[in-house]
């Protein structure tokens, strides 16, 4: 019943109501390269990544925030691209993609885990673009309404996620925001180069109070946060290889440009990221950010749409656009009640989590079963991906081997920088593990 409904709601455009189980079709696939670049460049510019930057200052000084924001891009989306590849060539939703190395039950545990840290990025979300609305306000009109705020950017995010991403990229990206979100950064770009003195900030000492090393896996976790979910969209894409190169390009130019504008305005601000949003809310009257604040829903929309996904894998009679609802209200509820704060310790706990499991994920898919897949074996035990009982005892191993060596090499070298060693020695178990097994898993 659930396959004959999805099948004729795609028979009428509305490819985006595909179950988080069902594969969409190739003839169902609507984003060709230009659309995946304007959907991650701009899910990669926002106010919480130029947040993210500025975390980075005075820990480290400028030249070596400015190294670590490229070393840590270049990991990342190099990373974020792959890990949409499996999505395109499954076709599935980003945990349903998972069964195959977890296990037709493991793959709950990452589902249920990711949803818990959408709810984090949401909220954030949520609260960031309130608090920016917030000063705007204050400094034009001397109006402070952070409730009203709050549920407007909740109400408005939680729209768009029941309306799906291909309603959001073609009627919303591809037509007018974009361009709204260029001429924001561009302006931001501008009243820095104008206003501030670089050669100043490029020549102020870091305290070092925080580790380079730790500085590239701040950056890392950016685009890392993005892993578990981007299947959810590149599975409506036409080509693995224009998913890559949009996804690369897209994401790429994003987080570098924002990282480095956050660093920057930051440092300028008074370092850290306490003082940025007033920062940005100053530069151009505060233009600038009023547009970015636009588009900054496309954050939250994602997050609360990718919730809403990852639940439906393991509670199928749910239906996505029920569970974005339910989402947005509870990320609205979340962000009414917490903190901004810092953030720094979230984003690396997301690091320390999902780094190792996609070193195992991206190992499978690539060199075990070759980028291959059996969707009929997805939804029963009794199957290639039943394993035992469900779940994948050596996926499972690897993936903890590769938690641990996060975090031991965070505490006791951290100037190493934990993401990469931690994703590659998860892959590496992992096919250590399955080595006498893979035409098994293939």
């Amino acid at each position: 019943m659930g396959q004959e409904h999805t099948t004729n709601a795609a028979a009428h455009g509305e490819t985006s109501t595909y179950a988080p189980l069902t594969p969409v079709p190739p003839e169902r696939r609507a984003f060709g390269t230009s659309d995946a670049f304007a959907l991650w460049f701009s899910l990669g510019i926002g106010l919480l990544v130029a947040q993210a930057g500025a975390l980075l200052v005075p820990g480290l000084s400028l030249p070596h925030a400015l190294m670590a924001i490229a070393i840590g891009t270049v990991i990342g989306v190099v990373l974020l691209a792959l890990a949409g590849v499996v999505g395109t060539d499954t076709g599935l939703a980003a945990m349903s993609s998972l069964r195959p190395t977890l296990g037709v039950h493991g793959a709950s545990v990452p589902a249920v885990l990711n949803a818990i840290q959408l709810v984090g990025w949401g909220s954030f979300e949520i609260i960031v673009m309130r608090d920016s609305a917030d000063a705007l306000a204050k400094q034009s009109f001397h109006l402070s309404m952070p409730l009203v705020w709050t549920l407007i950017f909740g109400a408005l995010a939680t729209l768009l996620a029941i309306s799906g991403p291909l309603s959001f990229v073609r009627r919303f990206l591809r037509t007018w925001g974009i361009w709204l979100l260029l001429g924001g950064a561009g302006w931001l770009t501008w009243n820095l180069l104008a206003k501030h003195d670089l050669a100043a900030l490029l020549a102020r000492p870091g305290t070092g109070e925080l580790a380079f090393g730790a500085g590239i896996d701040l950056v890392v976790a950016m685009p890392l946060s993005w892993l578990p979910l981007i299947a959810d969209y590149t599975r409506f894409g036409k080509s693995a290889g224009g998913a890559f190169r949009g996804t690369l390009l897209g994401y790429g130019i994003a987080n570098l440009w924002f990282y480095a504008l956050g660093a920057i305005y930051g440092l300028a601000a008074g370092g850290g990221d306490a003082l940025l949003t007033t920062a940005l809310a100053q530069a151009g009257g505060g233009i600038a950010l009023f547009l970015i604040l636009i588009d900054e829903i496309d954050n939250a929309f994602a997050d609360i749409h990718s919730a809403a996904v990852s639940t439906g894998t393991f509670w199928a009679r749910a239906g996505v656009p029920m569970l974005s609802c339910a989402f947005g209200a509870l990320c609205t509820l979340v962000a009414l009640v917490v903190e901004m704060g810092k953030y720094q310790n979230f984003l690396l706990l997301i690091g320390s989590v999902f780094a190792p499991l996609f070193g195992v994920v991206l190992a499978d898919h690539f060199i075990v079963r070759k980028r291959r897949i059996d969707t009929a074996a997805l939804g029963s035990i009794d199957g290639r991906y039943g394993f035992s009982g469900g779940w994948h005892v050596s996926a499972f191993i690897a993936w903890g081997i590769g938690i641990a060596a996060y975090h031991a090499i965070n505490q006791w070298l951290p100037n190493l920088g934990a993401t990469l060693p931690a994703l590659a020695l998860g892959a590496v178990c992992y096919l250590l593990l399955v080595s006498g097994r893979r035409r098994a898993y293939a």
